[in-house]
């Protein structure tokens, strides 16, 4: 996703007007901060109520650096609202992010992160030692050689220079064949995510066209849209997440390209409800795929649903899908100089599943 550091990724994130907003980090401020907004009574005390924006008492935690406000804003359909600004330093609250590559081909699944299945459907695969001596065969493609045959160690973007030169749709010839990781540590000592979000959300007109920057997790990192996968697997290379789905580039920071239970929180209603997992950019709430019982919803084209305490509400797809949801029911507000957010430099559109190797 081509973005710049302390970028404003925008879109509509209602939010469920609370008295009490909790989970900023900063060193100046009280971990639980005053809103001036009006309260309203919430889904989980009112079974009648429906739930219409962000709960900011669900959040981590840290996932913000600083006390959530509300600003003007106008929609890329040109709605003046309000929308919330939250600010994020790019990092998952509450947990270190990796490991993403295993070192040696006989390294097992505790020591290497997760990727996309080979059909783009269920759950990820693990990144073992094994899966890279054998990515030939996975992938029916015998140029794959992510490993040194004499040592058995696995390549991987070990350096930041690396990191940079291999994070990025067109890799840079010396960094194909290679598992890519990133650290936290690479990004610039300032760098933040500064999420616009309406504080109700506003039904589209139209929901078609692309998805981009999907929305914020429960931990402050970034729900992304879908990974650029022809481009990577193009170049020989596996851009490893960690357990949770997500991996690390320059101009995101850390962010997840699946849902893995990782920032799952279960509301207080005992409907046997799939758990949240954040926020979309156009401030409808975004669900686990599947409720206490392991069963999907019936869902409209932009993986949506309607029910009496929640309102209009998502649920992810699967890990493996390459996408969260496949479009926007509600207005999003556009940056200067494009939409909000976007796959780096391009990728897949509309939510698509990684191409199979035939593809």
């Amino acid at each position: 996703m081509s973005l710049i550091n302390k970028r404003i990724l925008t879109g509509l994130v209602a939010f469920s007007a609370l008295a009490t907003l909790v989970g900023c980090n900063s060193e100046t401020e009280k971990d639980t901060v005053t809103s001036t907004v009006t309260e309203t009574a919430s889904p989980t005390s009112q079974a009648n109520q429906v739930y219409q924006g962000i709960n900011l008492t669900m959040f981590k935690k840290g996932a913000f650096t600083e006390e959530p406000t509300i600003v003007d804003c106008t929609t890329a359909e040109g709605t003046e609202t309000t929308c919330y600004k939250l600010v994020t330093s790019g990092a998952p609250a509450g947990r270190e992010p990796g490991p993403f590559c295993p070192r040696t081909t006989n390294d097992g699944p505790e020591d290497g992160g997760k990727w996309f299945s080979k059909d783009g459907s269920g759950e990820l695969v693990d990144i073992t030692g094994e899966f890279i001596l054998k990515l030939d065969e996975y992938y029916e493609d015998d140029k794959w050689a992510v490993y040194d045959a004499k040592t058995n160690k696995v390549r991987y973007t070990a350096t930041k220079a690396a990191c940079l030169g291999a994070a990025r749709p067109d890799v840079e010839e010396q960094y194909k064949q290679n598992c890519i990781e990133c650290e936290l540590a690479y990004l610039d000592d300032d760098f933040t995510q500064t999420y616009l979000i309406p504080t109700t959300p506003i039904p589209a007109k139209n929901t078609a066209g692309r998805v981009h920057t999907v929305g914020i997790a429960l931990d402050g990192a970034e729900l992304a849209g879908p990974a650029p996968v022809d481009a990577i697997l193009g170049s020989y290379t596996i851009a490893a997440f960690d357990d949770c789905g997500g991996h690390i580039n320059e101009h995101q920071g850390y962010h997840y390209h699946s849902t893995n239970g990782c920032t799952d929180k279960s509301e207080t209603t005992d409907d046997g409800h799939a758990p949240l997992i954040g926020y979309a950019m156009d401030g409808y709430p975004i669900y686990a795929m599947k409720n206490a019982k392991g069963e999907e919803e019936m869902l409209d084209e932009c993986r949506g649903t309607t029910d009496e305490i929640r309102g209009y509400h998502y649920h992810a797809a699967s890990p493996s899908e390459n996408m969260f949801i496949g479009c926007m029911h509600g207005e999003t507000v556009r940056p200067e100089g494009g939409p909000a957010g976007g796959p780096p430099n391009g990728g897949p559109e509309n939510g698509e599943r990684p191409p199979r190797p035939e593809e």
